[in-house]
């Protein structure tokens, strides 16, 4: 096949399957003898004869740009279980490996135009054809030797050390294989799912090894484990725009790493990329920076896009694919000023007026609220104080305002992103964006926030906030757009668990448009609000009633805590008065007998030798105490007596009766014969009052 015709067929095959390594590329062709359609069908997977993405993939993918049929689009599957085949350092395997996953999802735009894509569209649908396995070839650096390695694509890291450790007689879990291109790799990683080469370099480090050599024989200034560990200070200088990036990477990372953060900063992709200041040992661009023999601490590299070199019928197809581009954009901005009623010279005067007028915003700005700031005044400067207002605030904080509040006070949240590159945007911003009707609904339901896209910087750092607020599927849609399709009119809803943006509002919009665009947006959020409250209602109706039924339960716990007290309280204060009863019931007791114990002898009945009396005392409780007494004791014994049985003379009057006397009050050292108290008499007792 003539060298025209296979460069065509490459251009097609990585416009249609993503893969921008031209060897990785061609080697997928070489397996297909550049048959085209098999090489496609061996590398995405198939469903019903129809190309389609992979489902992990397309939410942080670019959908698929070409229908097929009228079919509705369904989310295809992608086997992630591949059939294991036996490795060997000769590349001996069996068995036939299932299809590689490929590098992008989704067939880009920059195909249109081939002779494939224009099939694609018209419904071709490529058949599946025999797959024949892929093998990797390897060379793996261990101290001073190379170990080749030949395997199959569906082999994992782990059968690439177990061939290792036949070789070199180490064992696996002393293995630490370097210079992949991803990050993640573990022994259960499938060589397919890495998109590799054909050709790969990696090095091995084991327990006892010694700083391997670089492929160009000089050896490392520290040993590689300190290298990658070690943040290495990339100086890139963009030569077309004369700036210069400075990137810090941790040697882990790759080539490829750096190329594709590049190219998000230059807007160069990676095969359109031309370097210098790379080392001869960075040949691969899957090594690590630490393997690659750059200088540390800082390295300085040059990039610039590749000069055009195609052949005259490359360039009649090109020319081809560029006037169907350009017509259909020119009809875009033909039918963008109908609308807006403005002339070609008009916005293509807008343009240099633009140049000459001062940045929306600094470059590199560390404080958001003062490039915001920034951005208000000239925006009202250019545009007129009839503009919506913009939140002054980094894009955290406007999110904040806007999803993060009461439902009832929850609103939409307008990001606008400004380029002065585009020549839309001074019309768009002067008769769109600053109509009244649209100030006053944008103010009514939107929060809204602004950002300059016009710097590389800028434009970065917005896509990097982007991808971590909304997805990484919002954030390559929005990195695909050219600075000609701006400016740009995000209406963004706010969701329990994630950030929606709800339409991308394009420069070229009519005002019309551009309202029933807004009103729908407000209409699904409205709904959601509506749910968002009842939810909130409900939540709080459950929380009332916790509330009371926990009051309720408090009180009661509270009212049986002051019964047990109140119990606990009386019981103590009868077991006092009992034990202050006994206490003076033996207290009284213990003077009762020692009253007793005080009283003279009862003297006899009979024989006694001095006369006695017998003396018979009633009680209250109509009991009789008796007792004999001599007629010379003095009345103190019988009050003695009396007090004995527990009639205390405090308590208690003794009585004659009859002539009645208050015994008590006489004098108690007279006699029982003084006080005519013999030979008997019978007294009683009162209680005194």
């Amino acid at each position: 096949m003539a060298a025209l015709g296979r460069e065509v067929i490459l251009a097609d095959f990585q416009a249609c399957t993503g893969i921008e390594n031209i060897d990785e590329a061609i080697t997928l062709l070489e397996q297909n003898n550049w048959d085209l359609l098999a090489a496609i069908n061996g590398v995405i997977p198939q469903e019903n004869g129809v190309l389609q993405t992979d489902r992990a993939g397309s939410e942080e993918s670019s959908p698929l740009l070409f229908p097929l049929d009228p079919v509705p689009p369904t989310t295809p599957t992608l086997s992630s279980q591949p059939v294991p085949f036996p490795v060997s350092a000769s590349g001996s395997g069996s068995g036939s490996p299932p299809p590689l996953r490929p590098s992008g999802s989704g067939l880009p735009r920059s195909a249109s135009g081939s002779g494939l894509s224009k099939a694609m569209a018209s419904g071709f649908r490529p058949m599946p054809t025999e797959k024949t396995p892929r093998f990797l070839n390897f060379v793996v650096e261990h101290r001073n030797r190379n170990v080749e390695l030949t395997v199959e694509d569906c082999s994992t890291v782990g059968d690439v050390k177990k061939c290792l450790q036949n070789e070199l007689q180490v064992p696996t879990e002393q293995m630490q294989l370097c210079g992949w291109q991803a990050t993640d790799i573990t022994d259960l990683s499938v060589l397919r799912s890495l998109h590799l080469p054909k050709n790969n370099s990696l090095f091995l480090l084991t327990a006892d090894a010694a700083s391997p050599q670089s492929a160009s024989g000089s050896s490392f200034g520290s040993a590689l484990t300190d290298r990658i560990n070690q943040t290495f200070l990339l100086i890139v200088r963009h030569r077309e725009a004369q700036r210069e990036y400075k990137l810090n990477f941790p040697g882990a990372r790759t080539i490829r790493d750096v190329k594709y953060n590049v190219a998000d900063l230059t807007n160069i992709q990676v095969r359109q990329q031309q370097w210098e200041g790379w080392p001869l040992s960075a040949n691969n661009d899957a090594l690590t920076l630490a393997a690659a023999g750059l200088s540390y601490p800082c390295h300085r590299l040059s990039v610039s896009k590749k000069p055009s070199a195609l052949t005259a019928a490359e360039c009649a197809t090109e020319a081809v694919d560029v006037h169907m581009v350009s017509s259909d954009e020119s009809d875009e901005f033909e039918e963008a000023a109908e609308s807006f009623g403005v002339e070609d010279s008009e916005m293509f005067m807008s343009e240099s007026t633009q140049r000459k007028t001062a940045p929306m915003m600094p470059q590199n700005s560390e404080n958001e609220a003062e490039a915001l700031m920034q951005f208000t005044t000239e925006f009202s400067s250019r545009y007129g104080e009839c503009h919506p207002v913009f939140f002054i605030g980094g894009l955290e904080a406007a999110l904040q305002e806007a999803f993060y509040s009461r439902p009832q006070d929850r609103k939409l949240l307008a990001v606008y992103l400004h380029h002065d590159g585009s020549v839309l945007t001074n019309v768009f911003c002067s008769r769109l964006l600053c109509a009244e009707s649209v100030v006053t609904y944008l103010s009514q339901n939107f929060i809204s926030w602004a950002w300059d896209v016009t710097a590389e910087a800028n434009r970065a750092r917005f896509l990097s906030s982007c991808t971590r607020h909304f997805g990484s599927g919002a954030s390559q849609t929005l990195r695909s757009y050219k600075p000609d399709q701006f400016p740009l009119l995000l209406a963004i809803m706010g969701k329990r668990t994630s950030n929606e943006v709800l339409s991308v509002i394009p420069g070229n919009t009519t005002l019309d448009e551009m309202m029933m665009r807004l009103m729908h947006a407000v209409d699904i959020f409205t709904e959601q609000q509506r749910q968002d409250i009842k939810d909130e209602e409900e939540r709080e109706a459950r929380e009332t009633v916790k509330r009371e039924q926990d009051e309720a339960y408090r009180l009661s716990l509270e009212a049986d805590r002051a019964k047990r007290d109140a119990q606990e309280k009386e019981i103590a204060e009868q077991a006092k008065r009992e034990q202050l009863k006994q206490e003076k019931q033996q207290e009284k007791e213990a003077l009762m007998a020692s009253l007793a114990e005080s009283l003279p002898p009862e003297p006899a009945a009979e024989g006694a030798e001095a006369p006695i009396t017998r003396l018979r005392v009633r009680t209250p409780q109509g009991e009789f105490l008796e007792r004999r007494f001599l007629v010379s004791q003095p009345l103190r014994a019988l009050i003695t007596f009396v007090a004995s049985r527990g009639f205390a003379q405090r308590d208690f009057k003794l009585l004659t009766t009859f002539p009645r006397r208050d015994l008590s009050v006489l004098d108690p050292d007279k006699s029982f014969e003084e006080l005519k108290l013999f030979p008997q008499e019978t007294l009683f007792l009162e209680a005194r009052n």
